[in-house]
């Protein structure tokens, strides 16, 4: 489930004094709540829905510690499976593993029926998408002028003015630029190409900035502690630093982080970098390839280049065939290998396109390679704080009681149902002018959108007047074609029954 959050424009006045809120728009997605795996230092899970995550602690318990490896560079090559049944929190513990590992470990995440709608091989899809998993920082130095402003006079004049010009009319500018240090101060003359960098990042007396000598490149790092009353140059997000110490020109060690196969695709196309951002990288050659591989290893050995293995997360991994598996178990053998993260919610099943069966419908060969980390079933009380979590993500207020019916509908239909009820009954709550979500709501939603369960009854009761029926006089749901329900040997209770309870429970 996804939405967006818009508060809109609105004009209020008050002592004669007008006020104006800016539209904000947030984007709500089905795991915007997650932060992190919500495991303190001892890697032991926090009570009380920390960073997001509820429920799930052996589970979340187990990834923290791959997270500590990947963190400490011990781990590298390893395939790690998230297998449990449908809506049990396999995709949250992945994105919690995502946010706690940071921006700077990539992690690239696809889902295992992305390699056969792309226009490319299986197998380069999946090597392009374990090659964005690994990251390369690489280490450079390069001169730098770095203080405060001063002072920046721009002047502008008419080139005819000027003595000995020849040029026929036309605006020139000319400036001079003023910074300092706590141990110096140094005027420099400016250029047309520096002013209208200058002019761009809005640079003014106070801030602090740093020049790239070689490329004029300016950057601005915030303004001074002494500017720091000078209230009519401040905004919301005013950065105040310490005004830079000792020489204004010194050497600095700048760090790129790339991946290895944005590298790949700047060195094979004739746009170089600016292919990344077309979209259509197309099929690279293996040559290409090892000629990175090899020069990133001579980076490397000679401390110019850090690898930093990062993670590929494949959801609903039981849609790649033979050929993916077999290519990842070769892929996971390789030096430059990054954490393999797979995640099903298939139970004995056929591997696509064979007859045969296995668990999960993974080969054997690769489930012995893999470190299996199993999800249990949420309990009442989980779902309750996980929708009390959703509530304040989608800010949306509930009354108590309506929140123990709709965890309840949560325990008996599914998680995901119930949390697509939140914000349709917050709509209803709104038509009827109310600001709190009540039982009254969620009644009225539960009768217009109905769960799986109810759906498939609906559909056992009038399947011959559907079009292409092909349930046969008894099938599997527990339905024959009279509309007779048979007893469901789950729980002990007809299928009738659980429609009657569910229809009754608001």
């Amino acid at each position: 489930m996804s939405g967006i959050k818009l508060t809109g424009d609105s004009n209020a006045t008050s002592g004669g004094v007008t006020v104006r809120e800016l539209t904000r728009l947030e984007r709500i997605g089905a795991h915007s709540h997650i932060r992190g795996l919500g495991l303190d230092d001892a890697l032991e899970p926090r009570r009380g829905g920390s960073q997001g995550m509820v429920g799930q602690a052996k589970a979340r318990k187990a990834v923290g510690v791959i997270y500590r490896m990947i963190n400490e560079g011990k781990i590298g090559g390893r395939a790690i499976l998230l297998a449990g049944k449908p809506g049990t929190g396999k995709t949250a513990i992945a994105m919690g593993l995502a946010q706690q590992l940071g921006e700077d470990t990539p992690f690239t995440t696809m889902s295992g029926s992305e390699v056969f709608s792309l226009e490319m091989s299986k197998t380069e899809a999946l090597t392009q998408a374990l090659r964005k998993s690994i990251g390369v920082q690489i280490l450079e130095e390069t001169e730098v002028m770095e203080g405060e402003v001063v002072e920046v006079q721009i002047d502008t004049a008419f080139s005819g003015e000027k003595a000995g010009s020849k040029a026929k009319g036309g605006m020139e500018k000319t400036g001079r630029l003023t910074l300092c240090t706590t141990d110096m101060e140094t005027v420099y003359d400016l250029g047309t190409k520096m002013i209208d960098a200058l002019s761009k990042e809005k640079v003014t007396a106070g801030d602090v900035i740093t020049i790239d000598k070689a490329s004029g490149k300016i950057t601005k790092l915030g303004r001074s502690f002494s500017r720091s009353r000078d209230y009519d140059a401040m905004g919301s997000s005013t950065r105040f630093v310490q005004c830079p110490e000792g020489e204004l020109q010194k050497r600095k060690e700048v760090v790129h982080n790339v991946s290895l196969h944005e590298i790949d695709v700047i060195n094979s196309r004739q746009q170089g970098f600016l292919a990344l951002f077309a979209g259509d990288t197309g099929e690279i050659k293996g040559e290409v390839r090892e000629q990175i591989d090899g020069k990133v290893a001579e980076w490397k050995e000679e401390g110019r280049a850090k690898i930093i293995p990062g993670v590929l997360f494949i959801d609903e991994v039981h849609m790649l065939d033979m050929e993916c598996f077999s290519f990842l178990n070769r892929a996971l053998e390789s030096d430059m290998a990054p954490v393999l993260v797979i995640a099903t919610n298939r139970g004995i099943a056929k591997i696509r396109g064979t007859e045969y069966k296995s668990p999960h419908g993974i080969p054997l060969d690769l489930l012995d390679r893999l470190l299996i980390v199993s999800t249990d079933p949420y309990a009442h009380d989980e779902i309750k704080k996980i929708l009390t979590v959703r509530c304040e993500e989608e800010d949306v207020e509930m009354a108590e009681d309506a929140m123990e019916l709709l965890a309840r509908i949560g325990t008996e239909t599914s998680l995901r149902y119930a949390i697509h009820m939140i914000i349709t009954a917050s709509l209803a709550a709104e038509k009827r002018k109310s600001a709190e979500v009540e039982i009254e709501d969620i009644k009225r939603v539960y009768k217009l959108f109905v769960d799986v369960k109810r759906s498939t009854q609906y559909l056992m009761e009038y399947n011959k007047e559907f079009m292409f029926n092909e349930l046969d006089d008894t099938d599997e749901y527990g339905v024959d074609n009279n509309g007779d329900k048979e007893e469901v040997a789950e729980d002990g209770a007809s299928s009738e029954g659980k429609g009657e309870s569910m229809e009754t429970s608001p």
